[in-house]
């Protein structure tokens, strides 16, 4: 089984990630921590890393083909990331998590240990940065969320929560 988890900064989708893997024994591959440890190896944040990939699609093609490669040649595995619903065509599972920008932010800064007010700014940027990237490297609007079979808006349930709702999705998947 391949299930990808997508979503904006800040909604949950590593936390949802990491529950799964280890709930159903599978292993999981993170976009977003491959881009994290991409901007430590270059001393820079995120946002900065953001707008390099603007002019350099060498950062994004590697994190793209890696997880399409580890998609096509894994079973058992959970890929987390942005456009991995998009990069993992023949995924089982794509879910979509979401939730507002107010929400986001507040998780932002409590993971990261910066103020709301710079979490929320650094997000916008961010999710803009990212937009023009996937729109100018794939053609894909990372607003149209027509590959997922799942949607979920994470400020309402904990990582828990939301791993029992797909946890239901996936053992009616499994009896199919």
């Amino acid at each position: 089984m391949r299930i990808t988890i997508s979503g904006p900064p800040g909604s949950g989708t590593t936390s949802l990630a990491r529950l799964l893997a280890q709930r159903e024994g599978m292993e999981l591959v993170s976009a977003g921590e491959m881009f994290r440890q991409l901007a430590k190896e270059r001393n820079m944040d995120l946002s900065e890393l953001g707008k390099l990939a603007e002019n350099d699609t060498s950062i994004d093609a590697l994190i793209d083909v890696r997880q399409k490669e580890i998609a096509r040649t894994k079973d058992n595995i959970i890929l987390e990331g942005r456009l991995s619903g998009w990069m993992v065509e023949d995924a089982n599972l794509k879910i979509w998590l979401t939730a507002s920008l107010g929400c986001r932010a507040k998780r932002i800064a409590q993971r990261d240990g910066v103020d709301e007010y710079s979490a929320r700014m650094q997000t916008i940027s961010r999710e803009s940065c990212e937009s023009r990237r996937y729109r100018n490297y794939y053609g894909i609007d990372i607003r149209d969320l027509s590959p997922y079979h799942l949607i979920l808006n994470s400020e309402l349930w904990n990582p828990e929560q939301l791993g029992g709702i797909v946890g239901l999705a996936i053992s009616y998947l499994k009896k199919r």
